[in-house]
């Protein structure tokens, strides 16, 4: 089963959203993951609803963080609110990924593990090129995948298979039978009788 991946982002970001995307797609290949942005979305396709659909669909909410993430009421307000509540009732894991240098001290994801390694924005000189920060996040987004995976296979195991139904031979059921058979005897007694008499 495919882990279901949604990338909330400001639209500025999508250079980056890109790059990110091609860092992932190794997982894709080898099925999984499955990915999705609003640049997805069809034309003629009413877009809130469908953004509401895929966010409360996904396993996995990656907030690309950046000043213009910050700025945006749509990625801040809407979004990023509903994906913390569903990582608070536990049906969904969030990761911020720092995309750009942005003072987010005090945000609602502050107390989250972020990516890349250390906090250290994707654009930032602490990396060597942004390939060997989206590297590092690739390899901690497949970590998730895998816990991700192994809980839902430690679920299934726990889950005992049921036995088919079958008829129960116990006493109760031998006696119900043992009386049906009574009866039927009873009424072609009688039904004997009734034809002995009439000849």
């Amino acid at each position: 089963m495919s882990v279901n991946i949604f990338f909330c982002h400001a639209h500025k970001d999508e250079p980056l959203l890109t790059k990110l995307k091609t860092h992932l797609r190794p997982l894709q290949r080898q099925g999984l993951i499955d990915v999705w942005h609003d640049r997805n979305i069809s034309a003629g396709t009413e877009w809130e609803r469908e953004i509401s659909q895929h966010i409360d669909e996904a396993d996995i909410i990656l907030l690309l963080i950046s000043p213009d993430f910050i700025d945006s009421d749509y990625c801040y307000s809407i979004e990023m609110k509903r994906a913390l509540e569903r990582r608070e009732l536990g049906e969904a894991h969030v990761i911020p990924i720092i995309l750009r240098p942005v003072d987010w001290e005090g945000a609602p994801f502050n107390k989250l593990q972020t990516l890349p390694k250390d906090a250290k924005p994707v654009t930032s000189r602490a990396w060597r090129n942004a390939d060997e920060a989206f590297s590092g996040i690739a390899e901690n987004i497949r970590k998730v995948i895998n816990e991700i995976s192994t809980d839902v296979n430690s679920s299934n195991e726990k889950r005992e298979p049921q036995p088919p139904e079958s008829f129960d031979f116990t006493q109760q059921n031998n006696d119900q039978v043992y009386q049906i058979i009574i009866k039927e005897w009873v009424r072609r007694t009688e039904l004997d009788n009734s034809i002995s008499s009439t000849r």
